[in-house]
């Protein structure tokens, strides 16, 4: 948990809805000096930062509707932080709650220095970041409908499809609607297909899309990433954009934090009480290290050989996890040095990585890592 500590003479605490806005700024006496509800509109929100611009911050709790106020602030050379919503969640809870209450808390947190800060993604590459966030929903939603067809087949006892659903040509040929007797089964499953079909359009757009962006924003982390046994290039692009600028990590070990990739020890007077936190951090980055681990084992012979020994002694689910651990670590290491992917230093040593750039986990290290 990180804090913004820095002093300033005015501080402006922001409970931000969709169409409305509570804003609350403290003097550095911690004198409340303006306390209004406001709409969210920017000539609005300008006007009452106003009278208070020398030497003002701005913080809003991190929701879907922060971004336009993040970019005003920036064009307008306001500094802003955003607020991690699940530790602010922790911080300030009380009996009461409403806009007005909840704005001061934050101005108040923020003066204090006890104001939890997440990462402000800059404008540019965030929209591409939201729109492979949306290629993802499409994509899941698309496998979505390829089990309801299983679903539907097995519901029926029917033989099992001959080829993979997720070929267009292989549905065709099949005839997948067909196969049922009655009238209402073969318009669930025709309008199944029907989704299908479009959604394979909208991806297969999406993707080229994606992939001309990417070579424009960032082309050699782009090619580094596409290094990786097994990682293509949508999946370069998912680390790519999740992890933006990997310079905000101080170490590896707040990398893997951030992706999910560990988990956390809950300590009291020398006891070990379990873990938490397993939902802080980018739960996007923790898919697509996951993925990107099944993946590899596709594509290496030595990691299946790994893989064998670690489940043996672990399990699959945790040598899975702590392989995605290993390529996290790895990544970090090549983005942070600006290198492409080296399988042999990979795989080189049990201990932790060295200086060299090794991203191997030590065996007190894999006994933390997340299931």
């Amino acid at each position: 948990m990180r804090f913004y500590a820095q002093q300033h003479r005015f501080y402006c605490g922001i409970d931000l809805h969709g169409r409305t806005m509570h804003l609350c700024i403290l003097d550095h006496q911690g004198n409340t000096v303006f306390d209004k509800n406001l709409p969210c509109r920017r000539d609005t929100f300008l006007n009452a930062l106003a009278p208070f611009r020398d030497d003002l911050i701005v913080a809003a709790e991190c929701m879907f509707a922060w971004y336009w106020v993040a970019d005003l602030c920036q064009a307008e050379n306001i500094p802003f932080a955003l607020g991690h919503a699940l530790y602010m969640k922790a911080i300030h809870g009380g009996k009461a709650k409403n806009d007005r209450i909840d704005a001061n808390k934050i101005a108040r947190l923020l003066r204090g220095g006890n104001f939890p800060i997440a990462y402000v993604y800059p404008k540019g590459m965030r929209e591409t970041r939201d729109l492979l966030r949306r290629r993802t929903y499409l994509v899941r939603q698309r496998a979505a409908l390829l089990t309801h067809l299983q679903i539907l087949n097995a519901q029926y006892n029917l033989a099992p499809f001959p080829k993979k659903l997720s070929f267009a040509a292989n549905r065709t040929e099949m005839d997948v609607a067909q196969r049922f007797s009655d009238p209402s089964v073969q318009k669930n499953a025709a309008i199944n297909l029907a989704l299908i079909d479009q959604l394979d359009g909208h991806i297969g757009e999406l993707e080229l899309y994606l992939t001309r962006t990417a070579k424009v924003d960032d082309l050699q982390t782009f090619y580094h990433l596409r290094s990786i046994p097994g990682v293509g290039k949508v999946l370069a692009l998912i680390l790519l954009y999740e992890t933006h600028d990997v310079q905000r990590f101080d170490s590896a070990g707040q990398f893997l934090s951030y992706a999910r990739l560990v988990r956390c020890l809950h300590e009291s007077a020398g006891k070990k009480l379990g873990s938490g936190g397993k939902k802080i951090g980018n739960a996007h980055l923790r898919w697509a290290f996951a993925e990107a681990a099944c993946l590899f084992l596709r594509s290496s012979e030595r990691a299946k050989k790994w893989k064998q020994r670690q489940a043996a002694q672990r399990g699959d689910g945790k040598a899975l996890a702590i392989l995605a651990a290993k390529l996290g670590r790895a990544v970090y290491h090549m983005l942070r040095k600006g290198e492409a992917f080296d399988e042999a230093r990979f795989w080189q040593g049990r201990t932790a990585p060295s200086d060299t750039g090794s991203s191997s986990l030590s065996p007190k290290e894999s006994d933390h890592v997340g299931d």
